[in-house]
């Protein structure tokens, strides 16, 4: 099934769009289609999740940078790493940065396969062991992968470090120490480029669908999560 038949929705930076802003706005259904139907961007190729603006604001690059997440008084600051990494060792990629948070992880599935206005659900499943967590996660990974609406999160809060895969699938990384991630990525061969832009960054579109709102829904009780917290 082609990208554009699949339901799909804007979803653009925070901050109201203005009207008449959207480079999707004014496009044929030609146009829309042959844009939604490319994923390669030179040698970085995009999963079926995500696509980025028609001007292409953001052009989806391989790389990761170092940030920083400030709380809402802005008075504490936890750094950063955030990684867009192409399709082909992306999922490969997100498990070797599961590896330094130790035996036992705690999990949060993230959907908005539900919701019709921006936002998602969290459901959160405290104390898996690693193995255990990857073996599931493995057999989802086409979900985790091409789903727009699904994300997850690993994280271990007594160090504390946590991995997000988010719905653009992009692998961020939260945590004071965060070397081995680093460390990880750079032997993937991923390069730092603290300029690098996001395709968060700019206006992109979101894709998924029935199939994947129902493997959400099986890996969520392979899981054992059944309360949601918004």
């Amino acid at each position: 099934m082609g990208f554009l038949k699949k339901f799909f929705r804007n979803v653009f930076r925070e901050g109201a769009m203005p009207a008449g802003t959207s480079s999707f706005e004014h496009l044929g259904e030609e146009d829309l289609e042959a844009h939604l139907g490319v994923d390669r961007y030179g040698s970085f190729v995009l999963t079926d999740a995500v696509r980025p603006s028609y001007d292409l604001q953001v052009v989806p690059t391989e790389g990761y940078r170092h940030d920083a997440y400030h709380d809402e008084q802005g008075q504490n600051s936890v750094p950063v790493l955030m990684a867009a990494v192409s399709r082909n060792r992306l999922f490969d990629v997100f498990m070797d940065l599961v590896r330094p948070l130790g035996n036992v992880v705690d999990v949060v599935l993230e959907t908005s396969h539900h919701r019709d206005s921006r936002g998602h659900t969290d459901l959160y499943r405290e104390h898996i062991d690693v193995p255990v967590l990857k073996s599931i996660l493995w057999d989802y990974e086409d979900l985790l992968l091409n789903d727009g609406c699904t994300g997850i999160a690993v994280l271990n809060p007594d160090i504390p470090q946590e991995i997000q895969f988010d719905e653009h699938k992009l692998l961020i990384v939260y945590g004071e120490q965060l070397v081995p991630f680093e460390h990880a990525l750079r032997q993937r061969e991923i390069r730092c480029d603290d300029q690098l832009k996001f395709i968060t960054e700019a206006e992109h579109v979101h894709s998924s669908s029935d199939q994947y709102a129902r493997q959400f829904e099986e890996l969520k009780t392979r899981l054992g999560m059944d309360c949601g917290f918004a």
